[in-house]
């Protein structure tokens, strides 16, 4: 008997031009990753939409998790990477989310637009960048509606074997905790 292979997947991206950010105008360094010195930091990954709890989980781990010499990496999985209004509009999320991650955590973006589904892309892409962790919110849908419709966070904790998955439960309010 031979193993069964699968199909191997076309796997679309475009990668996002985000503007060129700094923590200081002044010439000369004042943080430690700044200079040639600093120490190597991590690679986050971190999945995101333009749903609430989406942001919810950006800003969890732009709080409790990034630290200065970090880079965090997010992904949004669309449909079609070729559709220029969904592209636009992600291009859009990720400029808005990096400003943030620069102004809150001083920390350095990278950001991808994948074609495919988003637990399947999640999962590709912890496997190319090996990151420190992966954060991804949740919906906060009931356990007999997970079950039956299955969800990101459980097919990532099930099938990212490259780095620890961080599934940020839905945020209660309204308020940000940024």
């Amino acid at each position: 008997m031979e193993p069964v292979k699968e199909e191997e997947e076309v796997y679309s991206w475009r990668e996002v031009n985000l503007p060129t950010l700094s923590p200081t105008a002044a010439a000369e360094p004042e943080l430690e990753r700044e200079t040639g010195e600093r120490r190597r930091g991590r690679d986050i990954l971190i999945a995101v939409d333009h749903g609430p709890n989406s942001k919810h989980a950006f800003d969890w781990a732009l709080i409790h998790l990034c630290r200065l010499a970090d880079t965090i990496h997010l992904v949004h999985a669309v449909s079609s990477v070729q559709n220029q209004i969904v592209y636009d509009m992600s291009q859009g999320l990720m400029e808005k989310l990096a400003i943030e991650a620069m102004d809150v955590a001083m920390v350095r973006t990278k950001a991808r637009i994948v074609e495919g589904d988003a637990a399947k892309v999640i999962c590709k892409e912890a496997e190319r960048l090996k990151p420190a962790a992966v954060v991804i919110g949740s919906r906060g849908r009931g356990l007999i509606q997970s079950v039956l419709q299955g969800s990101v966070g459980e097919y990532c904790l099930h099938h990212c074997k490259t780095a620890p998955i961080i599934v940020v439960p839905g945020k209660a309010g309204d308020a940000s905790l940024i």
